[in-house]
């Protein structure tokens, strides 16, 4: 389900890149629009306050595509949307109960960010923040749970990284964002433990890429 999601949003914005590919340059010739694929290493930075129960939050890593588009308002300043989706393995650890399997869920966090571009050469460095809307969808609970429920997130993103011209149209891009991500999750859990337990789980991910851009 994730990788369809995220193949019919990387279509998508292909056709849309197709359409607004003869209306893209300023008046000095300089493209207005970037295009950029990256492979991106998603790193939680988690922890928990869970109800009853104790113990900590356990999120897995997830290495997965990224696609995004940005507008160059000028030569400096522009802003970015930032796709991709990712699943995760969840476990709260260290509980009263012991370590329980929570199944995985995936997660969808558009992300739009402003940046600044440091122009002067091939080598652009750049600095952005933002804002995030994390979605989650196709929950499995796993073996103890009988239903969990995450609810959507809005968040501060903060961005980092560099493109390398190639030539006037493709470059190389290395990324790195902190996205400051909450969600409260309802675990019920009666079969297993008797219980509907709720946590306030801070995800704040590190999200690290590396891939090709095209400017138009």
């Amino acid at each position: 389900m994730g990788k369809r999601v995220l193949w019919i949003c990387v279509m998508l914005l292909g056709m849309a890149s197709q359409l607004v590919a003869q209306d893209v340059q300023n008046s000095d010739g300089a493209g207005k629009w970037q295009f950029r694929l990256r492979g991106i290493v998603v790193t939680p930075d988690e922890s928990a306050d869970i109800e009853t129960i104790g113990g900590d939050a356990s999120i897995s890593t997830a290495v997965v595509p990224e696609f995004d588009i940005t507008y160059f308002f000028n030569e400096n300043w522009s802003a970015e949307l930032i796709l991709a989706t990712t699943k995760h393995d969840v476990e709260a650890v260290g509980t009263a109960a012991g370590d329980l399997d929570l199944g995985h869920v995936w997660l969808l966090p558009p992300t739009l960010t402003g940046q600044y571009h440091f122009t002067g050469g091939d080598f652009i460095p750049y600095l952005g923040a933002g804002l995030n809307l994390t979605l989650f969808y196709g929950v499995d609970e796993g073996p103890v749970a009988d239903d969990v429920d995450y609810d959507t997130s809005v968040g501060y993103a903060l961005q980092g990284g560099f493109d390398f011209m190639l030539n006037d149209k493709w470059f190389l891009n290395l990324d790195v964002k902190k996205l400051f991500l909450n969600t409260d999750a309802t675990v019920n859990a009666t079969t297993a433990l008797g219980a509907t337990v709720g946590a306030d789980v801070d995800i704040n991910p590190w999200i690290i890429g590396f891939g090709v851009g095209l400017k138009l």
